[in-house]
């Protein structure tokens, strides 16, 4: 099972390393534009010069992935190298490809901003996804990895966000001194950082609910013959009517708040209050619509990411 695991996620690494590729190819270097990071340095660097986004990125992820072999750990470094060495590999057989049938860009430029919305977009889910193989895209994550390492009390926001304004700043300078560009950049940015902490949170996040009710066992019984998760019972008492009665304290998956709230309406004098929970850690078990519990496909290596 665990080389299976191994197997499919690094099929997974391999699979949105090429979606990555034809996402630069089809959407951000047809409409002029430089994305975040190292990447929008490369692209700029391929404007004026000429020189493919694939090697520009292979010379910068190579020594990082080194590095950070030397310093973190091979699970990191390899699998990051993996997703490096194939988005690169991608992007210079892309460019010996026709693809103009599928490569969005205006003559007019009057929808020019769909290019780093789409973008943006699909490189916040792919961000999501990778994240939790215990891998990153390379460039800028790599560094971010390195200088959490040495230095954990440092905030990296503030390093990206720098370098992020700098490439949006000298978009300004490489594409005709226009601020069509450095819009393109800030959507751009927005759009993934957006995507990809929803994502990343939705990822991990379930419902408590507290229920307030007269038949705490039998109902609790319920809940873990139906839904598969326990329930903590603690004694509390009524103000308005001076009762005596209980509350039943439980975390649940977003998709059974429904068969939850059903099996709630069932027992007279009982309601309940839900609230959202961004994360749940230790022995919580994700339980699909069907009532089984959800298997994990993907092997997450040491568990280090940015």
């Amino acid at each position: 099972m665990k080389l299976a695991k191994k197997i499919w996620t690094y099929a997974a690494i391999i699979g949105l390393a090429v979606i990555c590729a034809l996402n630069y190819h089809l959407f951000v270097f047809p409409n002029k534009f430089a994305p975040a990071g190292l990447g929008g340095v490369c692209t700029m660097i391929q404007y004026v010069l000429g020189i493919n986004v694939g090697w520009l990125n292979l010379a910068i992820n190579v020594p990082l992935a080194l590095i950070v072999l030397w310093r973190i750990g091979k699970s990191l470094a390899g699998r990051s190298f993996l997703f490096a060495v194939v988005f690169s590999g991608m992007l210079i057989v892309l460019e010996q490809m026709d693809l103009s049938m599928f490569i969005y860009e205006t003559d007019t430029g009057t929808s020019t901003i769909l290019g780093p919305l789409v973008a943006g977009v699909i490189n916040g889910w792919l961000y999501s996804v990778i994240v939790r193989m215990s891998s990153t895209t390379g460039g800028m994550d790599l560094v971010s990895a390195l200088i959490r390492h040495s230095h954990p009390h440092l905030n990296f926001f503030w390093v990206s966000f720098a370098i992020n304004v700098c490439v949006a700043f000298a978009s300004y300078f490489v594409y005709g001194f226009q601020i069509e560009p450095v819009i393109l950049c800030i959507l751009y940015c927005f759009m993934t950082s957006t995507v990809s902490d929803r994502l990343t949170k939705a990822g991990n996040a379930a419902i408590r609910c507290e229920i307030i009710t007269d038949q705490p066992e039998e109902l609790s019984a319920l809940i873990i013959e139906q839904l598969h998760h326990t329930a903590t019972m603690m004694p509390a008492k009524g103000m308005y009517h001076d009762k005596e009665t209980s509350v039943l304290v439980c975390v649940i998956n977003r998709a059974q708040k429904t068969a939850l709230s059903e099996l709630i309406k069932t027992f007279p004098h009982t309601f309940a209050v839900f609230s959202d929970v961004t994360t749940v850690v230790g022995n919580f078990k994700r339980i699909d619509r069907s009532g089984h519990e959800e298997k994990d496909l993907i092997d997450k290596g040491d568990g280090i990411t940015v």
